[in-house]
């Protein structure tokens, strides 16, 4: 049975309707585990090092689409909840044909820009080679990445979740074959990494404009589309926390990457990528709640209907609450085996890695609360503090922790970072929800 946004929403239905959008958020997350895994075991730890260097210039510049897609999508959903469907369809298709090109200029100002990036970025000598050539092929396919990673939202907002997780899986998917083909078996190195990751996200990008562009039963249609400034400038607000966020997590991660390089070394990087590598996992699932509900939180607002939103937000603490204990558990359960995939073939390596995640884990218990505040307020048109939240949470936080917790710990301090963030991040919140309850009425 098809659920609608305009449903009353049990525990049950939440869940299902959100479920297709985290499954695809662990399938966007795996473009990078995959290739790291592959690489980290059949070219070398150093190339591995060089992966993780080089992968948060490109989640910036994967930002843009995925500022627009959660900003455009609340624009889009308040739009169709106010009954208002032919401005909803002309706002998507502008904003499905202004990511595009967006990505397209960053591409080619990251390719002309990517070897002095590299330089700051802390990489020389062989390190350096490896940046630059993983980075030329990666950049050629975030045009597309960035359709994909909007696309991820108006699947939600078109009341389609299933169709976006089957685009999600068959591009993830490819990328899992791609990589066991082309490095795992040909051994092409991290050009064969690089490659199996740009089909996949052609095929990302590119199938959900295709669905989009044909006759079908959902909300949303593409369609010849004028440029809207105003829809456009509202839209890049809205969804800035979400970029801020992605923007300051990889600006952070440079930050952990060249104070690791300090104190551990190439190696440092490496147990450092593998242990973001789980991150990743758990944070997309809970980012995929968080922007699987978002729709929902923006369809109910625009319907002007308090009791659902008050629903909707009670029954969201809860799941996340329930996501974030089994999270951490898993993640103190499974911290041997799981790093040994990663660098199991290193001793030293692997001992390391594996003590910094079972620190690390601790944040889980905390994450889902914070991004799930960002997402919240982001669904409700409150981009200001939207952003605040996300910019506290993952630039200021997280750079004074990462500054003075090695300075008192050393490399025991890297690891309890994410956490002590997360900790202030979370009364910050928790904070705005007890603010903003009776502007919004959802408590």
């Amino acid at each position: 049975m098809r659920i609608r946004l305009s449903d009353h929403f049990t525990y049950g239905r939440l869940l299902r309707y959100t479920f297709p959008s985290m499954v695809m958020m662990v399938f966007t997350s795996i473009y990078s585990i995959v290739d790291g895994l592959f690489v980290s075991n059949y070219v070398g730890k150093e190339a591995f090092a060089a992966v993780n260097l080089v992968y948060p210039v490109f989640m910036i510049i994967s930002a843009i689409g995925f500022m627009l897609g959660t900003g455009g999508s609340a624009i889009v959903a308040q739009a169709l909840g106010e009954k208002r469907n032919e401005q909803a369809q002309e706002y998507f298709s502008m904003l499905v044909f202004v990511t595009f090109w967006l990505g397209v200029a960053a591409t080619v100002l990251c390719e002309i820009f990517l070897k002095p990036l590299t330089g700051l970025l802390g990489a020389s000598g062989k390190l350096q080679d490896y940046s630059i050539l993983y980075g030329r092929f990666t950049t050629l396919s975030m045009p597309f990445f960035m359709l994909q990673t909007s696309f991820q939202m108006y699947f939600n907002v078109a009341e389609k979740p299933k169709a976006g997780l089957a685009v999600t899986v068959m591009a993830g998917g490819a990328n899992i074959v791609l990589d066991f083909l082309l490095v795992g078996v040909f051994r092409f190195g991290l050009v064969g990494a690089a490659v199996a990751t740009n089909i996949s996200e052609i095929l990302g990008g590119v199938i959900p404009v295709i669905y989009f562009l044909r006759k079908n039963d959902s909300l949303l249609r593409l369609r010849r589309a004028h440029f809207e400034g105003r829809v456009f400038g509202k839209a890049c607000t809205n969804g800035s926390s979400e970029m801020l966020s992605s923007i300051s997590s990889s600006v952070v991660s440079i930050l952990y990457n060249y104070r690791l390089l300090e104190l551990a070394g190439a190696d440092g990087v490496a147990a450092y990528g593998a242990i973001m590598y789980m991150a990743f996992i758990f944070a997309a699932i809970l980012m995929g709640y968080a922007n699987g509900s978002a729709p929902i939180v923006s369809y109910q607002y625009g319907a002007q209907n308090q009791a659902e939103l008050k629903n909707l937000f009670r029954k969201s603490l809860v799941i996340i609450g329930s996501m974030d204990l089994i999270m951490f558990l898993l993640a103190e359960l499974c911290a041997d085996p799981v790093t040994w995939i990663f660098v199991g073939y290193d001793p030293g390596l692997h001992a390391m890695t594996r003590a910094g995640f079972r620190i690390f884990s601790l944040s889980f218990l905390i994450v889902g609360f914070t991004i799930y505040g960002s997402a919240f307020f982001t669904a409700l048109g409150d981009g200001g503090v939207s952003a605040f939240l996300s910019f506290s949470r993952t630039f200021v936080f997280q750079i004074g922790a990462v500054l003075l917790l090695p300075a008192l710990l050393g490399l025991t301090g890297i690891w309890f970072a994410t956490f002590a963030a997360e900790l202030c991040s979370l009364a910050v919140t928790i904070g705005f929800w007890a603010a903003k309850k009776k502007k919004y009425g959802y408590a």
